[in-house]
C-alpha cells in the first residue's frame, strides 16, 4: 500500500542556463538586482541569486520525502528523476514557458511514470495552454494544495517556515546574508497590470497570521547567525497595521536591532511615522512610483515627495519602481516623470514597461479593445516568452515599441548616469540617517544610528572603485566627497581598509571583465533533500517525537528540522527541574544512539534553580559531544554552573 511517507516527491525549477544568451527574454534569468533593478550599473551591481523559495515552503511543509532542485542542469535534472519520484512539481513564470516545456519534457522522457504539477506565476494561462504538460495545476497556496494530493492531513497556519539566506555580492565579494521571510500572499491594492494581485483574486493570504509569528522567524535566523538582514516577503507589508504594530512590539521587547527591506505602499506607510517604522527595524522599502498620472488607490496618502524624503533623512534605503507605456505618457512626460523621481534621490529605482498579463484587468482590456501587436496575437508563444517589462506588446496612442523600448533604456541610463551607482547612493542614506538619529532621545533609534555607522565602516574599501571607475567626472567627483564626509563622522581608513580597497579595484575589473565576456553567469545546482533519509541524515519521526514524548509542564521543546544543514535545532524555553532534565537527557541519549545527526541544543531561554538541575544534560550527553553544539545565553559568563555544561560541548557559530 502506497502511503504519503513511502511516496516520493520532486520540486525543482526550470533548468539553466538561463538568460539573453541563450535566447530568453531581457530579464529572465537568476538574478532580479543584477537583470532588472541596476543593469545600467555594470560591475557596480549588486549581485544575488534568487531561488524558487515557495519550493523550499512547500518541502518544508509535506510528510512525504521531497527533495528541492533549484536550477538545475538538464544532466543533473535527468541524474534526478532516475532516483524515482511518485510527482515531480515544476515552478515557472509566463517567460520561461519554452523552459517549462523542456523540463516536462525531460520528465516524461526519464520518468514515465510520473506525475507532473504545474505551479507558480505561470499558471496564469489557461487549462487549454497548460493541460497538455501537466498532470495537476497549482494557482493557490502550495502547501494545502500538495497536502491534498498526497491525502496528507490538513495543517494551520503558519506554517514551518524554512530558512533560506542568499549572499549579497559586491565586485565578487560577499557583504551580507539575508533571510527570507514569507509573510503573506496576494494583494488587496489590484492594480490593473499586477499578476501576483489579481492571481489571488485580491485576497491576502497571511502566510504568517500574526506580528509575533513574523518575529518569531527572524529570531530562528539571528539564531543562525547574528548577523543577517532580512527582506519580508509580502506584497504590501504594511497595509495590515495591526500585524505590523504587534510586529514593532516584539522587536522593541527583545532590544534587538533588525535590519530589514519591505514592500510596500504609499497607502499603507501614510498609517505610520518613520520612528515607528524604524522601530519595526525597517531600513528598506520597495515602493510603486509608477507614473505621476497613473491614478493607482495605493499611490493615495502623503505626498510621494514628502516620504521619499524623509525616509533618506533617516538612513531609509528606498528602491522605486515607474512605469513606460502608459496611454498619457509621450517621451516628454516621461522626461519630466523622471526629472522629478531623480530629483528625490532614490537608492534604486526600476523601469518596467506597461505589458498585458493574462488574468489581469488591463490583459482584459487589451483584448477586448484588440490593442495587442498582430506579431503576438498570432504567435502567442512569442507573446509569453517575452512577457518580462522589456519588450512593447501594445498598441500605443503616440509612441511606437522602439520608441518606448529606447525611452525605458535612457530611463535606466539617466538614472545611473545623475545619480551614480546605487551601492554608493544607499551609503549616503545611511550617512544622513546615522547624523539624523546619533543624538535621537530614542534610545532604540540611537541604536540604529550605530548599525548605520557599523554598515558605513564596513564599506570603506569600495570607495576607491568608485572615483576610479564611476560613470562620469561628476558622479566620480562625488563619490570622493561622500567618502570624505564619511571619515570625518567615524574616522579615517586604516592600513588594513586601504589594502583592501586596492584589492576592491581588482576584484571591481575582474567583475566587468567577467561580464563583458559572459563568464561565470549561472549559479551552480542547490539540492536540498527534506525528510529523505541518509547515513548521516536520518531519524527523522524519533527527533519530532520527542515533543511527545517528554511532556514537561514546565518546559516547552520545540525541534527544527534544518534540511538545508542536516542538523536537528532544539530549543529549551522554561523551566527545568533536575528530574526534568533527566528525563529529557535520556531521550535525547536515545535518539542519538539511533541516528548520526547533529544536534543544536539551544539553551538561550532556559531557567534553572541550582547547579545540580543542569548535570545529567552533561553527564548523559558527554558520549555524543562530538555530535552536539550548544547556543548559551550572551550572559553564560554570569553564570558558571552553565558555563560547566557549556564546556563539556562544543559552542553553535554559522
Amino acid at each position: 500500500m502506497t502511503t504519503s511517507k513511502t511516496r516520493k516527491v520532486l520540486l525543482t525549477s526550470v533548468c539553466r542556463p538561463l538568460g539573453p544568451s541563450n535566447g530568453d527574454a531581457a530579464s529572465v534569468g537568476y538574478e532580479l538586482l543584477y537583470s532588472q533593478v541596476t543593469r545600467a550599473q555594470g560591475l557596480f551591481s549588486p549581485r544575488t541569486v534568487n531561488v524558487y523559495f515557495s519550493l523550499e515552503y512547500i518541502a518544508e511543509n509535506l510528510d512525504a520525502p521531497t527533495v528541492v532542485l533549484q536550477y538545475p542542469s538538464r544532466k543533473e535534472l535527468i541524474r534526478e528523476l532516475k532516483k524515482g519520484y511518485d510527482f515531480v512539481g515544476v515552478s515557472f513564470l509566463m517567460a520561461v514557458m519554452h523552459k517549462m516545456k523542456e523540463t516536462v519534457a525531460l520528465i516524461r522522457r526519464y520518468s514515465p511514470n510520473t506525475k507532473i504539477v504545474l505551479g507558480g506565476y505561470g499558471t496564469v494561462l489557461k487549462d487549454e495552454e497548460l493541460k497538455p504538460f501537466g498532470d495537476y495545476i497549482c494557482r493557490e497556496e502550495g502547501v494545502a494544495f500538495f497536502r491534498r494530493l498526497l491525502g496528507e492531513p490538513e495543517i494551520a497556519m503558519p506554517y514551518k517556515h524554512p530558512l533560506m539566506v542568499s549572499w549579497l555580492k559586491i565586485f565578487g565579494w560577499k557583504v551580507s546574508g539575508t533571510g527570507k521571510i514569507l509573510a503573506g500572499l496576494g494583494c488587496p491594492n489590484g492594480c490593473d497590470f499586477c499578476c501576483t494581485s489579481h492571481f489571488f483574486s485580491r485576497k491576502h493570504i497571511r502566510l504568517l497570521p500574526e506580528g509575533k509569528d513574523i518575529y518569531a522567524v527572524a529570531e530562528r535566523y539571528h539564531d543562525l547567525n547574528p548577523d543577517l538582514v532580512f527582506l519580508i516577503l509580502d506584497e504590501d507589508f504594511l497595509l495590515n497595521k495591526k500585524r505590523a504594530m504587534e510586529f514593532r512590539d516584539c522587536v522593541i521587547k527583545s532590544g534587538k536591532t533588525l535590519s530589514i527591506f519591505a514592500f510596500s505602499s504609499i497607502k499603507a506607510i501614510s498609517q505610520y511615522s518613520v520612528e515607528e517604522i524604524l522601530e519595526m527595524g525597517i531600513d528598506g522599502f520597495w515602493i510603486g512610483y509608477e507614473g505621476t498620472r497613473s491614478g493607482y488607490a495605493k499611490q493615495q496618502g502623503r505626498p510621494v515627495e514628502e516620504i521619499f524624503t524623509e525616509f533618506r533623512q533617516h538612513g531609509i534605503t528606498i528602491l522605486t519602481s515607474m512605469i513606460v507605456g502608459f496611454d498619457y505618457q509621450t517621451r516628454e512626460v516621461v522626461a519630466q516623470e523622471l526629472d522629478g523621481l531623480m530629483k528625490l534621490k532614490p537608492a534604486l529605482a526600476q523601469f518596467l514597461i506597461y505589458g498585458p498579463v493574462p488574468g489581469t484587468p488591463f490583459y482584459e482590456r487589451i483584448i477586448k479593445d484588440n490593442l495587442l501587436h498582430d506579431v503576438y496575437t498570432k504567435d502567442r508563444a512569442l507573446m509569453y516568452r517575452r512577457a518580462d517589462g522589456f519588450t512593447t506588446m501594445i498598441k500605443h496612442p503616440t509612441l511606437s515599441p522602439e520608441q518606448i523600448e529606447e525611452i525605458q533604456r535612457w530611463c535606466f541610463e539617466q538614472d545611473f548616469q545623475r545619480l551614480g551607482p546605487s551601492i554608493f547612493r544607499v551609503l549616503e542614506g545611511r550617512l544622513l540617517g546615522y547624523q539624523k538619529l546619533k543624538d535621537s532621545p530614542n534610545p532604540f533609534l540611537r541604536q540604529k544610528a550605530q548599525h548605520y555607522a557599523k554598515e558605513l565602516r564596513t564599506a570603506y574599501p569600495v570607495f576607491l572603485a568608485g572615483k576610479l571607475l564611476g560613470p562620469n567626472r561628476t558622479v566620480r567627483r562625488w563619490i570622493g566627497t561622500l567618502e570624505r564626509s564619511i571619515h570625518t563622522e567615524l574616522g579615517s581608513a586604516g592600513p588594513g581598509e586601504r589594502f583592501k580597497s586596492l584589492m576592491a579595484v581588482g576584484a571591481a575589473l575582474w567583475t566587468g571583465l567577467t561580464l563583458k565576456l559572459d563568464l561565470f553567469q549561472h549559479p551552480k545546482l542547490t539540492r536540498t533533500m527534506y525528510r529523505t533519509p541518509t547515513e548521516r541524515w536520518a531519524g527523522f519521526d524519533l527527533w519530532e517525537g520527542i515533543q511527545r514524548q517528554v511532556a514537561l509542564p514546565n518546559l516547552s521543546i520545540q525541534v527544527e528540522l534544518q534540511h538545508a544543514k542536516q542538523q536537528v535545532w532544539l530549543r529549551l524555553e522554561g523551566a527545568l527541574s533536575s528530574s526534568d532534565a533527566e528525563k529529557l537527557a535520556q531521550r535525547l541519549r536515545e535518539v542519538l544512539a539511533r541516528t548520526k545527526s547533529s544536534l543544536v541544543l539551544d539553551l538561550k531561554k532556559l531557567h534553572w534553580e541550582k547547579v545540580e538541575d543542569l548535570r545529567p544534560l552533561r553527564e548523559k550527553l558527554a558520549t555524543y559531544r562530538s555530535r552536539i553544539r550548544l547556543v548559551l545565553p550572551k550572559l553564560a559568563a554570569a553564570h558558571p554552573e552553565l558555563m560547566l555544561v557549556g564546556a563539556a560541548f562544543r559552542p553553535y557559530s554559522a
